[in-house]
C-alpha cells in the first residue's frame, strides 16, 4: 500500500520554519550583521562626534545680542532685542538637521534589530544634544557681569552664548524620531498570508492510494 502526504524537504524549501514570533507566510528576517554591543557603540560614537562638531558650529554661527555700555551699565536697543534668542534658534536648526540626517542613516543601518533600533538612535540623539550644548558653552559662554565691570561707556559687549530654555535640547530627539518614523513608513509593507501553501498541503494529504 502506497503512502502519500506532505514531504518535508528540510529548512531550505519554500516552507522553511520561521523564527519564533514571525507571521505565517512572512519572509524570514535577516540576522543582524554586527553584534548588539558594537552597534550601540558605533551609534553612540557617531553622535558624540556629531555633537562636538555641532557645538562648535553653534558657537561660531549663533547671532549674539550686543550690549551698549553707558554710565548706567549695559543696555540693549530694539534691534539687538530681536537677537536675544538667536542662540536658541541656531541650536534648534543645527541640532534638528544633524539628528535628522544621522538618525535616518543609523536607523536604516540598524533596521535589522527591530524596534530596538529606534531606542538606540533616540538615546544617541540625546547624547549628541548634550554634547553639543556642553561644547558650545565651553567655547562660547563668557559671563557678562565681569565684562560689564571692566567695560567703558561706548563699548559693545556680546551677550554670553547660552540657551534661555531647555526646549532646544529636544530638537535632536525630534529630528532622530522623525527620521525613524519616515523610514519606517516608507519601508513598511503588508506581510503576505500563505493561503496557497495550506490548500496545497491539504490536497496532497487527502490523496491516499
Amino acid at each position: 500500500m502506497g503512502q502519500s502526504g506532505v514531504v518535508y524537504s528540510g529548512g531550505s524549501g519554500p516552507y522553511a520554519p520561521q523564527p519564533f514570533g514571525a507571521s505565517f507566510g512572512a519572509p524570514p528576517q535577516p540576522a543582524p550583521k554586527l553584534p548588539w554591543s558594537r552597534a550601540i557603540a558605533v551609534t553612540v560614537a557617531v553622535f558624540l562626534v556629531a555633537g562636538a562638531i555641532a557645538g562648535w558650529a553653534w558657537q561660531q554661527y549663533a547671532p549674539l545680542a550686543q550690549y551698549t555700555i553707558d554710565d548706567n551699565g549695559g543696555s540693549l536697543g530694539e534691534e539687538q532685542m530681536t537677537r536675544v534668542f538667536g542662540p536658541d534658534g541656531t541650536f534648534v536648526a543645527i541640532g534638528f538637521l544633524t539628528a535628522l540626517l544621522l538618525g535616518a542613516a543609523l536607523f536604516w543601518w540598524l533596521r535589522d534589530y527591530g524596534p530596538w533600533a529606534v531606542a538606540v538612535v533616540a538615546v544617541g540623539s540625546v547624547i549628541g544634544s548634550a554634547v553639543a550644548w556642553g561644547v558650545g558653552m565651553l567655547l562660547g559662554h563668557d559671563p557678562l557681569e565681569p565684562r560689564l565691570q571692566a567695560a567703558k561707556p561706548g563699548d559693545l559687549l556680546a551677550a554670553p552664548l547660552e540657551l534661555h530654555t531647555w526646549t532646544p535640547l529636544a530638537s535632536w530627539l525630534v529630528g532622530a524620531a522623525l527620521a525613524a518614523a519616515i523610514i519606517s513608513a516608507l519601508t513598511w509593507r503588508a506581510e503576505p498570508v500563505a493561503t496557497t501553501s495550506v490548500s496545497s498541503a491539504s490536497e496532497s494529504s487527502a490523496q491516499v492510494k
